[in-house]
């Protein structure tokens, strides 16, 4: 449903937020090795976040990537799906299809609307510190 640029920013997002929380800065080689994730690839996730304002980039010996403290409560999953994916996940056909649309359906088109509108109701109802929740007492983990 969304693209692996778009999940590891979920988890890098996740990671840097919990961090944060602790008020430690987190570098681009922990955040990688922590989400599982190509060091390079994670750079170019990160820069986007950074370009969107969802994470903070400080450069300099002691810098790293944070999030604001009083932030991580009001940054939706929303805002990181569309700094990565755009609005794409709310109106693409789910089988790839480019004609698709009330007009034109595809066979699963009513359906996936449901559905669709699902995700998108989770995605603006989840903060960044509702994902830290778990992660802190060790219930929900960033890798597989």
């Amino acid at each position: 449903m969304f693209s692996k640029a778009c999940e590891y920013g979920i988890r890098a997002s996740s990671y840097i937020a919990l961090q944060s929380l602790e008020k430690r800065r987190v570098s681009l080689k922990e955040i990688a090795a922590e989400i599982d994730s190509p060091v390079a690839f994670t750079a170019k996730i990160l820069q986007q976040l950074s370009k969107h304002h969802i994470i903070d980039s400080v450069k300099g010996a002691t810098g790293g990537f944070e999030i604001q403290r009083d932030r991580i409560n009001t940054i939706k999953l929303s805002e990181i799906v569309y700094a990565i994916d755009g609005d794409k996940v709310y109106m693409s056909c789910v089988l790839g299809l480019k004609k698709c649309n009330a007009i034109h359906p595809c066979p699963v088109h009513d359906k996936f609307m449901k559905i669709r509108g699902n995700l998108k109701h989770m995605l603006e109802g989840t903060s960044l510190y509702d994902m830290t929740k778990g992660l802190e007492v060790g219930l929900t983990n960033l890798k597989h």
